[in-house]
């Protein structure tokens, strides 16, 4: 390993965008592992400006960081992630974006018909819930996401 491979945290935090303290917090979570210096300071692999991307890409997707970090989980953090690697964890990332895509454009082409409609007939109503009995098939507006009433 070359000696301009090995960063400081400013160093990542810069080619980033991400503000140091994240960068702290992500290592807590587990996301990224730094080496220590003698002295205690953080060092990072420059395949570590790699994950911290990704983190940042797959949290405006709307992926949440314990999810993030089982997607990281299946790289090396020794050396670099190949193009194969990548591949095999952007095939799952992408079956789950497919997912929420769909999910997104059902709520999309339903929601005029929903919020302000001024409906008098709540039985018919995709945000009615007689009763909480959503509550059980999970959180959020579960007739919109595509969950029946029975």
């Amino acid at each position: 390993m070359r000696a301009d491979d090995i960063l400081s945290i400013g160093q990542v935090a810069t080619r980033t965008g991400l503000a140091v303290s994240a960068i702290r917090y992500y290592e807590d979570m587990g996301l990224i592992s730094p080496m220590r210096a003698p002295g205690g300071n953080r060092r990072f692999r420059r395949a570590d400006i790699r994950r911290l991307s990704f983190v940042r890409i797959a949290q405006g997707f709307g992926f949440t960081l314990p999810r993030i970090a089982e997607l990281l989980a299946d790289l090396p953090e020794a050396r670099t992630p190949t193009a194969k690697d990548w591949r095999v964890i952007s095939e799952g990332f992408k079956q789950e974006l497919d997912q929420k895509i769909a999910t997104l454009t059902k709520l999309r082409d339903d929601l005029d018909g929903c919020i302000g409609c001024g409906c008098l007939s709540l039985e018919r109503c995709a945000l009615y819930n007689r009763d909480d009995t959503a509550a059980q098939k999970g959180d959020g507006p579960r007739y919109l996401m595509g969950d029946t009433s029975d």
